[in-house]
């Protein structure tokens, strides 16, 4: 995502975090909020990784904890030309992953479990690629920032909502009254919507484009998507449903389709992910590979 586009979006953010202070609060409010917005910028900037990394239990691995997946990411690090990320382990049965990190130079990569139990090593090898491309791309930034003020923007509506439940002040300093609370009351899914929209579906063709490149198997990569896409729509992902804003993050969208967030998808459709890769293989992919 280029800098254009992530000053777009984080200026988006902060507008946000200023209509919502001066709904609550008139210009007081506004003030307020703005400060805080800016605040939470520069905090989620050297902290949203961890912070996301915490918040679905991930732990950190060494070559010796698990020697094939970590000679495998610093293989593929190499491929692409990238340091060597820090590597995580996600105790969730779903099979799912994600790259998070402020620059390539603090970049890690975390799967869960039953990615690693259910999937060959050369479709994790393509999972692993994918990720690293969102870090070459310097995808992650953008990612872990979106998804740490989202999260304080639900929190703010959830705020405002209480306050106005147990007879805070809410109503008498707002300039719009009652409809201030209101509009809180719709802040949360307006910043789900805002981080879904805001982070093109491209990103995720460009990160399937250039894994494919890094790993040299397009198939891997397809072999793991559609994999994944069928269990995800089967195993729970309690963290991640109780976190919607965080679903971006992943190469999968990991809430369920019952669930409302998923009538604005954060992913591209999968068959045609799968497609562009199959038609990058071109008929000359084996599919098999030192992974095997």
């Amino acid at each position: 995502m280029n800098v254009f586009r992530t000053g777009v979006l984080l200026s988006a953010l902060v507008a946000l975090f200023g209509v919502a202070g001066y709904a609550l609060g008139g210009q007081g409010g506004m003030v307020i909020a703005l400060l805080v917005a800016v605040a939470m910028n520069f905090f989620a900037y050297w902290n949203s990784d961890s912070i996301v990394l915490r918040m679905h239990g991930a732990r950190e691995i060494q070559r010796a904890d698990l020697p094939w997946l970590h000679d495998m990411v610093a293989q593929l690090a190499q491929r692409a030309e990238l340091p060597m990320p820090r590597v995580y382990i996600i105790e969730q049965d779903q099979p799912n992953a994600f790259a998070t990190g402020r620059n390539p130079e603090n970049a890690a990569v975390a799967a869960t479990t039953g990615l690693l139990r259910q999937l060959s090593h050369e479709e994790v090898a393509g999972v692993m690629a994918h990720e690293l491309a969102h870090v070459k791309n310097r995808d992650t930034l953008i990612m872990t920032v979106t998804a740490t003020v989202a999260g304080a923007l639900s929190m703010l509506a959830n705020f405002a909502m209480f306050s106005s439940m147990f007879g805070g002040s809410s109503d008498r300093n707002s300039p719009l009254g009652g409809i201030g609370i209101l509009l809180m009351a719709i802040l949360a899914p307006l910043a789900a919507t805002l981080v879904q929209l805001a982070i093109s579906r491209a990103r995720e063709y460009d990160a399937d484009a250039l894994g494919a490149k890094i790993c040299g198997r397009p198939l891997w990569l397809a072999s793991a998507l559609d994999r994944l896409d069928g269990a995800s729509k089967r195993i729970d992902n309690h963290v991640a449903e109780a976190n919607p804003a965080t679903a971006h993050l992943f190469i999968v969208n990991p809430l369920h389709a019952h669930s409302v967030d998923s009538l604005f998808a954060t992913h591209p459709p999968m068959r045609e992910r799968i497609a562009r890769l199959r038609a990058m293989a071109g008929g000359g992919d084996s599919g098999r590979g030192p992974w095997g």
